[in-house]
């Protein structure tokens, strides 16, 4: 059996471009991965999508992006991809995904394999996810309004995470494992200027406790050695993202960090493949963009394989 599409990743970007290749009478198939969830799926309380004014859970969301797709004909496979090769069927150019076990056909392939949080593997971390722990404050600050917060991290993404939470918390506490920040020099202004910021320099978090949520943590200074207990409502990691791409090394043009480099229709460089949502390079990374992604490369993927069975609109 050869596929129109196939498309990689079961999130928001991989479902709206379901939703759109389905509907647009593609043979579609979207292979979800066996052992990475979507960032999506495991978040409490998404309030920022639009049409949803009392928020939504992610689960919810998703099961509804994925009843839509299936309404219009989408396939679902749970398998994790391998590799994709350049391959052939009935004289037309077509790629081959290797799952485990199985290989499958495709005239176009779209990307949306998203990306996972760098996490800092220490104990409680995983306990208290969604319990006070979090790794993007755009997404979930609003949950911390008079609370003490602390943010790991000393880069762009994390002084702007510490900045955009003083909007909510009462008291934000930056922990870093140097002795001055990593980020640009207007950022370190702005958070070395308010007051709302305080630091823990030469530092790293060891442990997370609370009992249900997050109560405190533990941090060490790496150059002495002193531990301390430090009382905090909510935890925010800012250590960076993995996006989800290894297999797609030698395959696709990626940026220094991983990441699939598109142009604004989601082209890649390969000719049928297109990537969206955050597995791609890109400025913001939201459900909304993400979907926004997906109806973008879902057109690009459409007309690509109407343009290979000479079917295209002239």
């Amino acid at each position: 059996m050869i596929y129109d599409v196939v498309i990689i990743g079961g999130g928001p970007a991989g479902l709206t471009a379901a939703i759109y290749t389905s509907r647009a009478g593609l043979k579609t198939l979207l292979v979800e991965s066996v052992a990475i969830a979507g960032q999506a799926v495991t978040a409490s309380d998404i309030e920022n999508y639009p049409g949803f004014p009392e928020g939504v859970n992610g689960f919810e969301l998703i099961d509804k992006f994925k009843k839509q797709a299936t309404r219009f004909g989408t396939e679902f496979k749970i398998k994790d991809v391998k590799t994709i090769k350049e391959s052939e069927s009935n004289g037309k150019k077509a790629y081959e995904i290797q799952l485990d076990g199985e290989n499958l056909l495709s005239l176009s392939v779209i990307i949306a394999c998203g990306s996972s949080p760098r996490k800092l593997n220490i104990p409680g971390e995983e306990k208290f996810l969604g319990k006070g722990i979090s790794y993007c404050a755009v997404c979930d600050g609003a949950f911390f309004k008079n609370k003490d917060i602390i943010v790991v991290g000393g880069g762009d993404t994390a002084v702007e995470e510490a900045l955009f939470l003083t909007k909510f918390g009462r008291q934000i506490t930056l922990v870093h494992r140097r002795d001055r920040l990593r980020a640009t020099k207007v950022l370190q202004e702005r958070a070395l200027a308010n007051k709302k910021i305080k630091f823990i320099w030469d530092s790293v978090l060891t442990e997370v406790l609370g009992d249900g949520k997050v109560k405190s943590v533990k941090t060490k200074n790496v150059k002495t050695g002193e531990k301390k207990d430090v009382p905090s409502d909510g935890v925010f990691i800012s250590v960076g993202y993995t996006p989800n791409t290894g297999f797609l090394k030698g395959v696709l043009k990626l940026n220094k960090t991983g990441y699939v480099i598109t142009d604004d229709n989601m082209k890649t460089s390969k000719e049928g493949i297109f990537a969206s949502g955050d597995a791609r390079e890109k400025l913001l990374r939201q459900i909304v963009t993400a979907c926004g992604d997906g109806a973008t490369a879902a057109f690009s993927a459409h007309l690509y394989v109407e343009e290979l069975k000479g079917r295209a609109y002239k």
